[in-house]
């Protein structure tokens, strides 16, 4: 077997493996809907965990996270925002943070769910 063949062999491994998404911290499983559309690609990913608890991108963030959206969008070149909130994520911490975007300015929002079935 030529070298370049498992080169490429090595290259298709890691890309089926790896994870393209940035994945929070924390464990998070999106709500289930009935309805709705295929998520838009790109952007920068906002997660919301049951207690509150807010990461940017997969990286763990405080009070300052409406900053570090705002520099991954930069450095993306995005609008887009994706919140990922848990399901059991009491509604309470998942509206702030739609304020808060919008506040930003930040009108391309969507709500990361599950289909319940195909749609």
């Amino acid at each position: 077997m030529a070298l370049v063949d498992v080169v490429f062999f090595l290259l298709v491994f890691f890309m089926l493996v790896a994870r393209l998404d940035a994945s929070a911290p924390f464990r998070v499983t999106p709500p289930k809907a009935v309805t709705g559309t295929d998520m838009p690609g790109g952007g920068v990913t906002v997660s919301i965990a049951e207690d509150g608890a807010l990461a940017v991108n997969g990286q763990a963030t405080g009070a300052d996270w409406v900053e570090h959206v705002r520099r991954a969008a930069l450095a993306e070149d995005v609008e887009l925002v994706r919140v990922n909130a848990d399901a059991a994520t009491p509604l309470r911490h998942v509206l702030p943070v739609f304020t808060a975007l919008e506040a930003q300015g930040i009108a391309d929002v969507v709500l990361v769910v599950t289909p319940e079935k195909g749609w």
